[in-house]
């Protein structure tokens, strides 16, 4: 189920839509604690419980950090779709 604007996600508030793929859906959302923007991608719960693919999302979920650019100052998260705040 698509989250609208305004949906709170423990610290986040969900902005707005970026897109969605086999992997699940990206959003926009404000980091409360951080006051910056971040994109968060949210699971389909049917994934949340397949290890393979959990092991895929945990490798996407690091690469900007990894990137080390000091223009990418975005921050990735995951949420599953079980997980409602």
């Amino acid at each position: 189920m698509p989250l609208v604007p305004g949906t709170r996600l423990g610290p986040y508030e969900i902005v707005a839509p970026l897109g969605a793929g086999g992997m699940g859906e990206v959003y926009r959302a404000r980091d409360a604690r951080l006051g910056r923007d971040v994109a968060i991608k949210v699971l389909p719960q049917a994934l949340g419980g397949d290890p393979e693919r959990l092991a895929r999302f945990s490798t996407i979920r690091t690469s900007p950090a990894s990137m080390g650019s000091t223009k990418s100052r975005g921050t990735a998260t995951s949420c599953s779709s079980s997980w409602r705040a």
